[in-house]
């Protein structure tokens, strides 16, 4: 499955909903990623896809230092799944992939 791209991402957190656009490209032949988000850019780390599921771990460092471990599914250009960091509950993440518009 492709997952390649630029997708729009809301993660529902105790702080509130956290917006973030991950990258997603394959350079020599690994799959990596980096998530841009409102306070910080950061390198997905482990990168993982089987099938139709995605996972990774990104560390952050606001607005409190935490490893955030990320499980999701991808449907077509939909994604949903979960957040989990240190001991908060998992949250809900929920994205879009951006689609580059076609010339008139």
């Amino acid at each position: 499955m492709a997952v390649e791209g630029s997708w729009k991402v809301a993660v529902s957190t105790p702080l509130g909903t956290r917006h973030t656009v991950l990258e997603l490209f394959t350079r020599d032949g690994v799959l990596q990623g980096i998530s841009r988000g409102e306070k910080e850019e950061l390198v997905m780390q482990d990168l993982q896809l089987a099938g139709d599921r995605l996972s990774w771990y990104q560390s952050i460092t606001r607005p409190m230092r935490m490893n955030l471990v990320f499980d999701v599914v991808i449907d077509g250009d939909d994604m949903t799944g979960t957040a989990k960091g240190g001991p908060m509950p998992a949250g809900k993440v929920s994205g879009r992939r951006v689609v580059a518009s076609q010339p008139a």
